[in-house]
C-alpha cells in the first residue's frame, strides 16, 4: 500500500527539530494524563467499596474491633480506617494525658479536631496527581496551536521561497498544522472530561467520609451513632495506646 505524503508518518520525517518537539511534548502530555485518569479511577472504585463498609458493615459489629475488621487490614490506603483509629486514639490519648495542654479542651473537641485533621490528610492524597490532569487540560491545546503556527509558517516560507502559491507547495506544512490542531485537542479532552469525572467521585467520597467522621464523633463522646435514638448506647471502648 502507498504510503501517504501527507500523513502522521511522513510529517516526523519530514518535520524539523520543533515539529517532532511539539509532537513529543503532546505524547508525554497525553501519557502523563492517561496515567492519572487510570490510577484515579481504580483509586475512587477501591474507595466506594471501602464506603460502603463503612456505612453499612461498620455499624452492624458487636463492638468497635470487629467493626474495623469490616475496613480492611491497614489504615495505609483506607481512609475511612484510618479516621475510625484516629477517633478512637484520639479518645485514649486524651484520657491518658489531661495534664497536656490539650487536656483544657473537651473530649468532644479534641476528637473532632483529629477527625477533621485525618479527613483534610485523606482529601490531599485523592487531590494528589489532579494538577497534573489540570495542567495537561489547559495547555495541550496552545502547545498544538503553536506546532499550528509553526506549520503555517513552514507554508508561507515555501511559497516565499517558490514565487508560487500551488498545492504541493503548501500541502505539507498546511497538513502538519492541522495535524498538531488535532494532537492538541486528542490530548487536552480526554484530561479535562478525566480530571471532571474524578473530581466527581473525589467530592462524593469526601461526602462519605465527613459523614462517618460524623458518627463516629457520636460514638466516641456518647456511646451512640447518629440517629439511633431509644437503643441501647454502645459499649465503652477499649481502645490502648495513645497518639
Amino acid at each position: 500500500m502507498e504510503q501517504n505524503p501527507y500523513g502522521i508518518a511522513a510529517m516526523w520525517a519530514q518535520g524539523d527539530v520543533v515539529t517532532r518537539g511539539v509532537a513529543v511534548l503532546l505524547m508525554l502530555m497525553s501519557i502523563a494524563s492517561w496515567c492519572v485518569i487510570v490510577l484515579k479511577a481504580v483509586r475512587l472504585v477501591k474507595l466506594r467499596k471501602q464506603a460502603r463498609a463503612a456505612s453499612h458493615d461498620f455499624w452492624h459489629q458487636r463492638d468497635f474491633a470487629a467493626g474495623l475488621a469490616t475496613l480492611g487490614d491497614t489504615r495505609h490506603d483506607n481512609p475511612f480506617r484510618s479516621l475510625a483509629e484516629e477517633g478512637a486514639d484520639s479518645v485514649a490519648h486524651h484520657a491518658q494525658n489531661k495534664s497536656d495542654l490539650h487536656g483544657a479542651l473537651n473530649v468532644s473537641d479534641w476528637v473532632t479536631s483529629n477527625l477533621r485533621r485525618a479527613i483534610d490528610d485523606a482529601s490531599q492524597v485523592m487531590v494528589s496527581g489532579m494538577a497534573i490532569l489540570a495542567s495537561v487540560g489547559s495547555t495541550a491545546p496552545f502547545v498544538g496551536l503553536f506546532g499550528t503556527v509553526w506549520g503555517i509558517y513552514h507554508a508561507l516560507v515555501s511559497i516565499g521561497v517558490s514565487g508560487q502559491a500551488g498545492i504541493d507547495k503548501v500541502a505539507g506544512p498546511v497538513g502538519e498544522a492541522l495535524i498538531m490542531t488535532a494532537f492538541g485537542l486528542a490530548v487536552a479532552i480526554p484530561a479535562v472530561l478525566g480530571y471532571n469525572a474524578i473530581s466527581r467521585g473525589n467530592k462524593s467520597v469526601l461526602a462519605q467520609l465527613n459523614r462517618f467522621a460524623h458518627d463516629l464523633h457520636a460514638y466516641f463522646v456518647t456511646g451512640a451513632r447518629v440517629g439511633s435514638h431509644g437503643s441501647t448506647p454502645a459499649p465503652a471502648l477499649n481502645v490502648v495506646g495513645g497518639r
